[in-house]
């Protein structure tokens, strides 16, 4: 269950004024796989500085959104210029983290190993990692809070100490843009808040981080803005503003939104993608047919 309250976000105050230079820009960018299309003319513009939540349902391209970000996925259609450039041509300075479904848990690779292939692009062809990119790793697993797993194999750890070391991994890279696919999706609170006080200093530093999340309420009290993406740009702007916007969120997830009142005079928020026939007493269900 995800709570939001009405006490203003933390993160709201250091949000970027109009003068910072571009970090991302998309304009009319449709992409997909195959003859199926994830994303229609979608346009948005990222600072830099950002810190940026992705939210949307299954099957609404956001982990698309991303790929196309890195250069993974060359779009359609639309242009897409990342830190001045086309997707791939800054690769050196993108920090691209996929879903943890998407890794190989069983590979025989230590924590270690894993955090300095964030070094790889540093190091170069045919060279070892020197003093220096060993420094740069047990920076990134103390930031993480995992330098004592240094020497484990990675599929011993729990799911949030993956995910801690794979951020340390694109720590280690020293990017200048994080692309980050549902980073703290299903870790403890713990690890979430560990998470996102990394992310939020590196965006405190001048980083941009554009993160995919289901996480409602930590997207409102933890992310600057946010991108309602529902196969295009429904609406993008300070997340609490948006993430409260119960038109907005209706018209994201396509009805399958749950309001439900609580104590405090807040609201609990959820990704209520279960078919419903009848509604519980104090319950409000909000369908996009009915803001049309």
């Amino acid at each position: 269950m995800t709570e939001l309250t009405t006490t203003p976000a933390p993160s709201a105050a250091r949000r970027a004024d109009e003068g910072r230079p571009i970090a991302v820009r998309l304009e009319g960018v449709s992409a997909g796989y195959g003859d199926r299309l994830a994303l229609e003319d979608v346009s948005l513009t990222i600072p830099a500085g950002s810190l940026l939540a992705v939210i949307g349902p299954n099957g609404a391209g956001k982990s698309t959104l991303l790929k196309t970000m890195a250069g993974l996925l060359p779009p359609r259609s639309g242009r897409i210029e990342v830190l001045g450039a086309e997707p791939g041509v800054h690769a050196r300075r993108v920090a691209y983290v996929p879903q943890a479904e998407a890794v190989d848990w069983e590979f025989p690779v230590t924590v270690g190993e894993v955090v300095m292939m964030g070094r790889y692009t540093h190091i170069g062809i045919g060279r070892g990692p020197g003093r220096h990119d060993h420094h740069v790793v047990g920076d990134a697993l103390e930031t993480v809070g995992m330098h004592h797993a240094i020497d484990r194999r990675i599929g011993a750890l729990s799911g949030g100490q993956r995910r801690r070391v794979f951020l340390a991994r694109a720590l280690a890279s020293e990017p200048d843009l994080y692309l980050l696919d549902e980073p703290v999706t299903g870790v403890d609170a713990t690890t979430q808040e560990d998470l996102m006080d990394v992310l939020e200093a590196e965006a405190r530093a001048g980083k941009t981080v554009v993160a995919t999340t289901h996480d409602l309420a930590c997207a409102a009290h933890r992310f600057q803005e946010t991108a309602l993406v529902n196969r295009r740009i429904v609406a993008s702007g300070p997340a609490r503003d948006l993430i409260l916007d119960q038109r907005l969120l209706a018209e994201t997830y396509g009805g399958h939104v749950l309001v439900l009142p609580d104590l405090t005079g807040g609201a609990v928020l959820i990704d209520d993608a279960h078919h419903h026939d009848e509604t519980a007493g104090g319950e409000q269900h909000y369908h996009e047919e009915t803001h049309r």
